[in-house]
C-alpha cells in the first residue's frame, strides 16, 4: 500500500472484510499520506452487489485482488471456507470488473498452486483459472505468482522467531523441506509490474533464485540470537502436516514461457477454460458449497485441477 501511495494515485479505495486490518490501513493512509485520496470500504469479495457497487462508483484503473484465505494446516480443516473465498470471491471480483471495463485486474498467487496438495493451493487455482478464462484485451487479468514472501503474516519466520523468543523449541516439518522465499518489497515490485503488463490471461513468474531449505533457515535465526541462549535451543522435526509438500514447483508441466514483461517477471502461459466452461464450473462448485458437500466438491475440483492431490485429512473428511 505505502508504494502504490507513494506513487500519487488519483485515488486508493480499500476493500477488506477485516475491520481491524482496514483501520489500520486507512489510518496508516490518513496520517502518512494525506494528500491522496482514499475509500476504506468493509466487505468481502463473495459479495457481488457490493463489489459491482464499488467499482461502478469508483471506475478504478486496476484492481489488485490479494484477498484470500492462505494458512495450508488450517484451511485443510475448512476446505469449503477456502474455496468460497479464494475461487469463488475471485470468480465473483473477476465477473464485476469485466462487467465495468476496468483496464486491469492483478491476482496475487502463490507457487502452492502449482501441482498442489492442500485445498488452498488447489483453491488458488482456481482462481488462475479465473483470470486466465475472463481476461480479455478489453480488461487485462494476469495472475503475479509469489513465492513464501519474509516476514507476512503467518509466515515461517516471525513464526520461528516467536519460537526462539520463548526458548524453543522450534518446530520444523521436515529436515529436507525447502520453498522459495522472497523479500516484501520484491513482492510488491512484482506486484505492481503485474499491474502495468500489457498481456492478459497470463501467469507472471517473478525471479525467485533456489529454493531454500528450512532447517537452514531456522539454524541461521537460531544463531543470530542476541540474548545468548542460542546454544539452548532445540529444534525439533515434527513431519509433514496434511497439504504440505516437501518442496514446491513454479510450473506445470503443460505451462510454457513466452517472454518476459518489465519488473523482471516471466510471462507463462497456461492452460485455461473457455468462459463458458468457466461458468459452469463456478456455478457447480457454488453449489456444492452451499449444500456442504465436500466430496462433491473434491471431485469436481480433481477434474477441474486433475493435477491436485488431496491430503490425507481431506480424504477423512470425505468419508
Amino acid at each position: 500500500m505505502k508504494a502504490i501511495a507513494a506513487a500519487g494515485p488519483a485515488r486508493i479505495v480499500l476493500l477488506d472484510s477485516s475491520e481491524h486490518n482496514l483501520f489500520v490501513i486507512h489510518r496508516y493512509l490518513e496520517e502518512a499520506y494525506a494528500d491522496v485520496p482514499h475509500e476504506a470500504i468493509l466487505g468481502t469479495v463473495t459479495d457481488g452487489g457490493l463489489l459491482n457497487s464499488v467499482i461502478g462508483r469508483f471506475r478504478p484503473s486496476v484492481v489488485y485482488h490479494a484477498a484470500a484465505l492462505k494458512h495450508v494446516p488450517l484451511l485443510e480443516l475448512n476446505p469449503l471456507a477456502a474455496v468460497h473465498i479464494n475461487a469463488i470471491g475471485t470468480y465473483t471480483l473477476a465477473q464485476a470488473t469485466r462487467h465495468h471495463g476496468v483496464p486491469a485486474m492483478v491476482l496475487v498467487s502463490t507457487d502452492k498452486a502449482v501441482n498442489p496438495h492442500s485445498i488452498m493451493g488447489a483453491s488458488k487455482r482456481l482462481a488462475e483459472l479465473t483470470v486466465a478464462a475472463l481476461s480479455g484485451p478489453q480488461c487485462r487479468m494476469n495472475a503475479v505468482r509469489l513465492g513464501n514472501v519474509m516476514g507476512s503474516t503467518g509466515s515461517v519466520v516471525p513464526i520461528v522467531l516467536g519460537q526462539i523468543s520463548k526458548g524453543g523449541p522450534v518446530t520444523v516439518t521436515h529436515p529436507e523441506a525447502s520453498r522459495y522465499f522472497m523479500m516484501p518489497q520484491d513482492a510488491v515490485k512484482a506486484i505492481l509490474a503485474a499491474g502495468a503488463a500489457e498481456c492478459d490471461g497470463r501467469i507472471l513468474l517473478p525471479e525467485l533464485g533456489a529454493p531454500e531449505n528450512i532447517a537452514e533457515l531456522v539454524k541461521h535465526l537460531i544463531e543470530g540470537a542476541a540474548d545468548g541462549s542460542r546454544n539452548k535451543i532445540p529444534v525439533r522435526f515434527i513431519g509433514l502436516r496434511p497439504g504440505e509438500k516437501l518442496t514446491e514447483d513454479l510450473l506445470f508441466q503443460t505451462e510454457s514461457r513466452e517472454g518476459s514483461a518489465d519488473g523482471g517477471l516471466a510471462v507463462i502461459r497456461t492452460p485455461s477454460l473457455a468462459p463458458a466452461e468457466l461458468h459452469g464450473l463456478m456455478a457447480r462448485i457454488g453449489c456444492l458449497i452451499a449444500g456442504g458437500d465436500l466430496a462433491g466438491l473434491i471431485e469436481t475440483i480433481c477434474e477441474a485441477v486433475p493435477e491436485y492431490r488431496p491430503s490425507s485429512l481431506i480424504g477423512r473428511a470425505q468419508r
